[in-house]
């Protein structure tokens, strides 16, 4: 009787591995990206103040936006153009803005990436076309500025 149940084991055993296979259900793959995000991975919002030049008397009435000819000021005074505090207040500039200028960084971005920049006035500037935003720093939003990268943009609008 050993041998006869030993058989029938031996039988049953090869004709499960024939047939379980057929039952199985196929095999369901998963991206892993699709499942899971990375802490830590995400788009970085940017943010920085510039000035837009080149405009055609399009831009900031300086006697109503102070703060561009403060930066008009401070510009000049790096590149080694020192002006006095009488001769800052008498600048007309027609053809300046200032502006905020904002871009989504996304992660992974490379040195040399075109980024999609938004400009916006800050004053009373009709228009900004046509103007050339100079270069200006930006920082994250997310994080005080002193450990935040900074970036540089240019564009001409």
């Amino acid at each position: 009787m050993t041998m006869k149940s030993g058989k029938l084991f031996y039988q049953s055993a090869i004709l499960a591995a024939f047939i379980l296979p057929l039952w199985s259900q196929p095999a369901v793959a998963e991206r892993i990206k699709d499942l899971a995000s990375i802490q830590g991975v995400r788009n970085n919002q940017l943010i920085g103040y510039g000035i837009v030049v080149g405009l055609d008397n399009t831009g900031d009435q300086t006697t109503q936006t102070p703060f561009t000819t403060q930066a008009i000021g401070n510009m000049l005074s790096q590149m080694g153009i020192n002006l006095t505090q009488e001769q800052s207040q008498k600048l007309q500039l027609k053809n300046v803005a200032a502006v905020m200028v904002t871009a989504s960084l996304p992660a992974y971005s490379r040195p040399g990436q075109s980024l999609d920049v938004t400009v916006s006035s800050m004053g009373n500037a009709k228009s900004i076309r046509g103007g050339t935003l100079l270069p200006n720093r930006m920082s994250r939003m997310s994080s005080p500025p002193s450990i935040a990268p900074s970036f540089f943009a240019s564009l001409t609008t």
